[in-house]
């Protein structure tokens, strides 16, 4: 299957400030491990992160990477943030070294343009999943998304990237069901918020216990409101769970409502924070459990939407862990 790499060199002008995990450095560090896997031929436009990825597997298809994302349209920001949302991140970032959500998220000049292109990102994926120019695509964009509510932005994200890709998808291209499953550590609040009370959005998070991890949500009792009972699916593990775990979840649940709802198109938030070696978080997968998790939800594509997957990069913070977390996604994808 053709998987399409979007990214964009601006995305390292979000500036978090000294010692926060959300840095620039991510989006190098995956830059230099897809490179060195070999998914990638074109120059890097990242500096080269020197860390020991060990020996990295490779794929016997190459990514086709598509050129840099352009901006968001805001009229998308506004499908899912309030105007009075958007104008607070706005002026956050004009002050140039503000820090929204307290004390969690900082912002700098930059990053109200930066958080627009990551959007961008985001739609041109799913542009070029539905004009057919790839089979799948990955986003390597941040800041992050998924915790981003509609009045407010929350644990490093300052817009729901994936949640706005779902309502474009909709909008946009007309499709009548999208399905999101959420793999980062911690509960996608911010899109769970936003598609609480909608049937045409299956929303799937698999996180850590919310009692004993960020943000605090994502019992499994939270399955929606109104027209959107049953279509919220929130799948809590506990701390020291391990790849043998969340594959039985896979199974006994999150591909069963998958096959059940048949989604047009299949959303990712993948967030690699869940790995064993990374810091905000005590869920022990590796990085061939994340390779597995990838083929079922890929084969689930291929059963209900001719393949049609876009992934969107949320958490990771161990930097090893997360460009070795991302090729083993990728050759997922690619299958």
């Amino acid at each position: 299957m053709s998987v399409a790499f979007i990214t964009h060199p601006d995305f390292v002008a979000h500036l978090t400030g000294p010692g926060h995990p959300e840095r620039p450095d991510r989006i190098r560090a995956i830059a230099t491990a897809v490179r060195d896997a070999g998914l990638l031929d074109s120059p890097n436009p990242f500096a080269r992160v020197d860390l020991d990825f060990g020996v990295l597997p490779g794929a016997n298809e190459k990514l086709i990477e598509l050129p840099p994302a352009a901006p968001a349209d805001e009229h998308w920001l506004r499908t899912v943030h309030t105007a009075e949302h958007i104008e607070t991140v706005r002026r956050a970032c004009a002050q140039s070294a503000a820090v929204l959500d307290e004390g969690e998220t900082p912002v700098c000049e930059e990053s109200f343009g930066v958080a627009l292109l990551a959007v961008g990102a985001v739609l041109e994926g799913c542009d070029a999943v539905m004009e057919g120019r790839a089979g799948r695509a990955f986003c390597a964009v941040r800041p992050p998304g998924h915790h981003a509510e509609p009045d407010r932005a929350m644990g490093f994200c300052l817009f729901a990237n994936v949640a706005i890709g779902a309502r474009y998808l909709r909008q946009k291209h007309d499709v009548g069901r999208v399905a999101i499953v959420d793999f980062d550590v911690h509960h996608g609040n911010g899109t769970q918020a936003a598609f609480a009370g909608d049937d045409s959005v299956l929303f799937i998070s698999l996180h850590q216990d919310p009692r004993t991890c960020y943000p605090g949500s994502g019992y499994a009792s939270e399955t929606g409101v109104g027209a959107g009972q049953g279509f919220t699916l929130n799948l809590p593990f506990d701390p020291g769970s391990v790849d043998s775990d969340y594959l039985r979840v896979m199974e006994r649940d999150v591909l069963p409502a998958l096959d059940g709802f048949k989604p047009e198109v299949l959303l990712l938030s993948a967030g690699f924070d869940a790995h064993r070696d990374d810091p905000l978080a005590q869920i022990n997968l590796t990085e061939d459990g994340f390779w597995q998790m990838t083929q079922l939800l890929a084969q689930c594509a291929d059963r209900h939407c001719a393949g049609r997957v876009v992934s969107a990069l949320e958490g990771g913070y161990n930097l090893r862990a997360l460009g070795r977390c991302v090729v083993d996604h990728l050759i997922g994808l690619i299958g």
